[in-house]
């Protein structure tokens, strides 16, 4: 049984540890207003150049067509760009995301694929190492970044280009957590090469033939071409906008559900504490009443 030192220190332990993960709570929320707001101006764009795309897409002549919207004719090779955050204690966040990740890749590998991951943030490359340490071709970390930015996002497609002009991969997919609310964030896997064209294109291509013609200038598959170099840093500006704001709100959930764990076990300590105390008092007046009647 613990001493009444023992309780005394724990029960001071856990609330410093209540008082950490409180200021994490308050910090979080702090950012979670802001991180926010860009995901969802993100949006919009993002999905208003898949729309253009789908169109775009939809006139051009598909034999003479970029490679990063019909592909190079392979489905061997896969890369797995799997984007979380630089830090923990945000609950399933970095988990969850690299659950998806892994269940894909192991999808793939037995059926034969070739799977080549790459890491963006330290979280990632953490969760993946131990089964898929192997399948991990380079680790990008955001750490000492004060700001996410487009330029960062622009990095990362010009690796991801690279590689693909390298011949390295055939079809690429990132993964992130889409921000939902404060508790529900929806890991995501989207594949950008090649293009998978919204769905909805193929319902508006009578809509968009009936419509008055327009010309391009440049043509039409030199925008096209363009705007599939453009869409492949957008489309992972996104992921990692959405990845900002489900972290916060992430830590946020998980830093209350913390305090309120730390709490409920100070009154549990404080309890055992005052029984055990009581204990001994009595066990000391009894101590003292016996000695008093053999006298």
């Amino acid at each position: 049984m613990p001493s009444l030192k023992d309780l005394r220190n724990r029960i001071a332990s856990v609330k410093a540890t209540r008082k950490i993960t409180k200021a994490m709570q308050m910090v979080s929320a702090a950012k979670l207003r802001r991180a926010q707001e860009a995901a969802q101006a993100a949006r919009p764009y993002a999905e208003r150049m898949d729309r253009m795309l789908a169109n775009l897409g939809s006139r051009a002549n598909k034999e003479g067509a970029s490679p990063l919207l019909v592909g190079n004719g392979k489905n061997q090779v896969h890369l797995l760009v799997v984007m979380t955050a630089e830090r923990g204690l945000c609950g399933g966040f970095n988990s969850n995301i690299a659950k998806l990740a892994r269940a894909d890749a192991n999808r793939l590998m037995l059926s034969g694929k070739t799977v080549k991951i790459l890491t963006v943030g330290r979280k990632g490359a953490d969760n993946l190492r131990r089964d898929l340490g192997k399948n991990i071709v380079e680790r990008i970390e955001l750490k000492g970044m004060k700001q996410l930015g487009f330029v960062s996002a622009e990095e990362i497609g010009a690796k991801m280009l690279a590689m693909f002009k390298a011949g390295e991969f055939d079809v690429a997919t990132i993964y992130f957590s889409q921000f939902k609310s404060v508790i529900s964030q929806q890991p995501t896997a989207l594949q950008l090469i090649p293009a998978k064209l919204p769905e909805i294109a193929a319902a508006d291509t009578k809509a968009a033939t009936a419509e008055p013609g327009y010309e391009y200038e440049p043509e039409e598959d030199v925008i096209l071409g363009t705007l599939l170099t453009r869409n492949i840093s957008t489309q992972v500006f996104r992921g990692l906008l959405e990845n900002a704001a489900s972290e916060q709100g992430a830590r946020m959930s998980a830093m209350d559900n913390a305090t309120r764990n730390a709490g409920d076990m100070i009154n549990k300590l404080t309890i055992k504490y005052n029984r055990q105390r009581q204990a001994n008092i009595t066990k000391e007046l009894i101590e003292i009443i016996s000695g008093a009647e053999a006298l």
